[in-house]
């Protein structure tokens, strides 16, 4: 059986990624900090959960542990938003905490179970996003961390080109889930709400979750590169279709 590693388990993408991966006949290592929801994920898939902060090089060492010298799939997608104020007002405790998560975060995990990745002859995909692709008003924070993921899918692809690793990335557009816009506006329901109000149709979790595993479960000599995957409403980062009652 092919193992996976799906980080921020707990919910939204990684959640409903690690449901399907499951279904596809994985065995799914449910990471995430919310040791309470991947116990009962796991629970639910018959797969492994692993509490892991992953800013924390503990954690991150537990959970190489736990996955042992062998990984065909690793899921990047802990990470998030916090805030939407301009430079002028950034807040840059929660940009360190955006960076810490999506970028370092990422290349830690990356790095600590690169070598199981490389045995197995694995696949990585990371969970970026259109704000790596560039800046918007109030996102430069959120983007910054964004563009730092995506800076080390493109490194890690040129260092790893001899190496038996794929190394892809899914860039979601807009994905109405349970809490990516709450946790940006502190637990403000009705800031949260607005970002999709009027709008026809954005993504899912699942609709994310069924493009990821596709990618992953491609044949070992295909490199799905980079996808960007938004709703058909979402012309652009900043030209979103509502329209009105």
């Amino acid at each position: 059986m092919k193992t996976a590693v799906v980080t921020g388990a707990s919910s939204g993408i990684g959640a409903a990624t690690a449901r399907l991966l499951a279904d596809r006949g994985f065995r799914v290592i449910c990471a995430a900090r919310r040791a309470d929801r991947i116990e009962a994920l796991a629970g639910e898939i018959g797969g492994v959960a692993v509490a892991c902060d992953i800013t924390s090089a503990d954690d991150v060492a537990r959970l190489a542990e736990s996955v042992g010298g062998r990984l065909d799939v690793l899921i990047n997608n802990a990470g998030g938003a916090l805030g939407l104020e301009p430079v002028a007002e950034a807040d840059f405790e929660a940009w360190g905490r955006m960076i810490a998560t999506n970028t370092i975060g990422t290349a830690r995990v990356t790095k600590a179970l690169l070598p199981a990745l490389v045995a197995a002859e694995g696949i990585i995909v990371a969970v970026t996003s259109t704000a790596a692709d560039g800046g918007y008003e109030g996102g430069a924070g959120y983007c910054a961390a964004k563009a730092g993921e995506r800076s080390i899918v493109q490194s890690l692809r040129l260092e790893l080109f001899d190496q038996p690793v794929r190394v892809t990335e899914i860039a979601p557009g807009m994905v109405h889930t349970e809490e990516f816009s709450l946790t940006r506006f502190g637990g403000d329901q009705a800031k949260a709400d607005k970002v999709y109000d009027g709008v026809p149709g954005p993504l899912t979790a699942d609709d994310v979750a069924d493009t990821i595993v596709y990618m992953a479960t491609r044949p070992p000599h295909v490199n799905i590169d980079r996808v960007t995957i938004r709703p058909r409403a979402q012309a652009a980062q900043h030209k979103v279709h509502r329209p009105g009652p």
